[in-house]
């Protein structure tokens, strides 16, 4: 490895040179020129959490490097490193050392990038952890352009109706900020109908979103990109959660038959304060301080409902250290009901909020044995508050 290290700027420079299907290819050149590496791979988190994927590799010739792989995410070290969000290293044989280190970006797993290098010094191992951060980006801005990255996830067939819906949701199911973390997930993943979350960042609030469009087919699906697409539409042209509310509305009575539940956020960034329409939904669940609670608010009417209606802004404001849970129907129905939320939500208590996605999410699946009956879909919001709370918080100056 040269003297220099192996920068961030090395790596992004290589693979803006690359085809978007060739990137990870040539980042994996870059480590094993520079590194010594051998056995470079990008694992990928499968669509439903539960495998992780070795994307295949091809080498300067378009050759393919080995073939595709699979192996049980559940107590593995690419889920050690996944949770723990640092690089890990275990015995390779002959004196050499397996590094893994997470993929991420904001917030986001992609994966893990896993090699295999003669030595790892806290230089080397620095490197690594660095390349698989630029590697981040990079597959960021490289799965726009082709379906690898997502052909690499999936372990099992998708209904048109989850691929329909897929296409709805973010494109990443965490975010980091200085004011909060979220994250959220869906289950079952290949076979989702009407569930659907957003957010969107602008520079005072965060708008947050969970709706379940009736039914569970191809027709929920539309209705879904229905709803979103409403919502979307009125909060880009600058709309309040009122008037999202009442655009959501008004497309689902004049373009299509059904209703869709739903609940819109908008929480402002400098102060906390929380503006809330719940159209027909499952009240939101509140952890302070140690105890957690169902917010019983007002519940209007669904989006579509073929009746006069009327939505109305409620209000109510997080304090630094809140976590805030916004859920669908499909997590508490039928067999879903027997797991215990609101202990689970406190059991989990000190853990990211995508560990709590997955053990709320994989607690429904497991009592519903695999076969929901419905869709069951959450999102997670810890508040750490403006930066002025942050330093006043602290015991800092607010000078």
């Amino acid at each position: 490895m040269g003297d220099e290290g192996l920068l961030l700027d090395d790596v992004l420079r290589a693979a803006e040179d690359a085809a978007p299907v060739e990137s990870v290819d040539v980042i994996a050149r870059e480590l094993e020129k520079r590194c010594s590496a051998s056995e470079v791979s990008l694992w990928l988190v499968d669509m439903l959490g539960r495998e992780a994927v070795r994307l295949p590799r091809t080498d300067a010739a378009g050759q393919a490097l080995g073939q595709p792989e699979r192996r049980e995410l559940a107590g593995s070290l690419y889920d050690r490193v996944l949770r723990s969000q640092n690089l890990h290293q275990e015995p390779a044989g002959e004196g050499r050392r397996r590094l893994a280190a997470p993929v991420t970006n904001r917030g986001d797993c992609i994966g893990v990038l896993d090699l295999v290098v003669p030595r790892a010094d806290d230089a080397l191992c620095e490197a690594v952890t660095r390349a698989a951060h630029a590697l981040a980006y990079i597959v960021v801005t490289d799965r726009r352009f082709t379906d690898l990255y997502h052909w690499g996830r999936r372990t099992s067939t998708m209904s048109l109706a989850a691929e329909i819906q897929h296409q709805l949701l973010p494109s990443a199911a965490c975010c980091e900020a200085a004011q909060f973390t979220l994250a959220a997930g869906l289950v079952p993943a290949d076979d989702i109908g009407g569930d659907t979350y957003d957010y969107a960042l602008d520079q005072d609030a965060l708008y947050l979103s969970i709706t379940d469009a009736m039914g569970h087919d191809t027709d929920s699906a539309l209705l879904a990109t229905l709803t979103v697409n409403a919502l979307r539409r009125a909060r880009r042209d600058g709309d309040g959660v009122l008037d999202q509310a009442y655009a959501a509305h008004h497309a689902i009575t004049r373009y299509s038959r059904g209703m869709t539940t739903g609940q819109l956020l908008r929480v402002r960034l400098g102060t906390g304060a929380c503006e809330l329409v719940n159209a027909g939904h499952p009240w939101p669940l509140r952890l302070r301080g140690g105890r957690v609670e169902e917010l019983a608010i007002t519940v209007n009417m669904p989006f579509g409902v073929p009746a006069p209606v009327t939505y109305e802004v409620q209000r109510l404001r997080l304090e630094p250290g809140d976590r805030l849970i916004l859920i669908t129907d499909g997590m508490h129905e039928r067999a879903a009901a027997a797991v215990d939320l609101l202990s689970l939500i406190h059991a989990t208590r000190d853990e990211h909020p995508r560990e709590v996605v997955r053990s709320l999410t994989s607690a429904v699946h497991k009592a519903c044995a695999g076969a929901l009956p419905d869709d069951a879909t959450l999102l997670v919001l810890d508040w750490h508050g403006s930066r002025s709370t942050q330093r006043r918080t602290s015991g800092g100056s607010n000078t």
